[in-house]
């Protein structure tokens, strides 16, 4: 399905990469800049990772194939899993932050990234009636000599296959992303995920493994303010 594996796996080796630059894969940048044509993953548009042309290839639906790498080897995805599976492969390809983190033993995997339940939740409801073939879309695939991806066991619904968002979120992707304790501190692939990476990113979120009660609080009224003021903003449209 996505291109994962080959440029998860890419070789990341500068410190400076993990902290301002861009993770190395097959279609990344070496540091981040603005790219306002861009065909999807327009959330990263001001500072992104990838080049529009690249987004041309999740442009239409259905996707069929990223790179080499088919979409469909289990029947097409449905309209709404499809939406999930591009935030995911966005994040990967596009997010500026993305390198934040990267895993300490696989040098261009990244490592529990932190996703909100609610995403993780959304995300196995839409999902829920495709078809999948692979647990682990990392390990699972079998890759051919021209390096497109084949099933090695049936299909088979992808709740049958995961017991709810959580299991979902945590192995789908190995280890590459955890849900987190926090409702605010997470990422859920939208505008809102401005808010909670300021704190993810600070250096007291770095020091430590817990979320502390001072930086939940922030966010949690930081994001407040948001959805207030964009409620606003849709009073003002009508």
């Amino acid at each position: 399905m996505l291109r994962f594996a080959v440029t998860l796996f890419a070789v990341i080796t500068s410190s400076t990469c993990q902290k301002y630059g861009c993770l190395e894969g097959d279609t990344h940048k070496l540091k981040p800049s603005p790219e306002p044509n861009m065909h999807e993953c327009t959330l990263y548009s001001k500072s992104s990772c990838c080049y529009a042309d690249f987004t041309e290839q999740l442009a239409h639906s259905p996707v069929i194939k990223v790179n080499n790498s088919y979409w469909n080897r289990c029947g097409q995805l449905s309209k709404s899993c499809e939406v999930f599976t591009k935030k995911i492969e966005c994040f990967y390809r596009c997010s500026p932050h993305a390198a934040h983190w990267i895993h300490p033993s696989y040098t261009a995997a990244i490592q529990s990234v932190p996703l909100c339940q609610s995403f993780c939740d959304d995300w196995y409801e839409a999902c829920k009636d495709d078809s999948i073939c692979v647990h682990n879309w990392l390990t699972d695939w079998e890759w051919d000599e021209s390096g497109e991806n084949h099933c090695k066991n049936k299909c088979i619904p992808y709740s049958e296959m995961y017991a709810n968002g959580t299991d979902m979120c945590q192995t789908m992707w190995g280890e590459s992303f955890k849900v987190s304790e926090s409702s605010c501190l997470c990422l859920q692939m939208n505008m809102k995920d401005m808010m909670a990476i300021k704190y993810l990113l600070s250096e007291s979120s770095e020091e430590s493994s817990s979320i502390s009660s001072s930086e939940e609080h922030a966010c949690q009224k930081r994001l407040l303010k948001f959805e207030k003021l964009k409620g606003d903003e849709g009073e003002q449209t009508r």
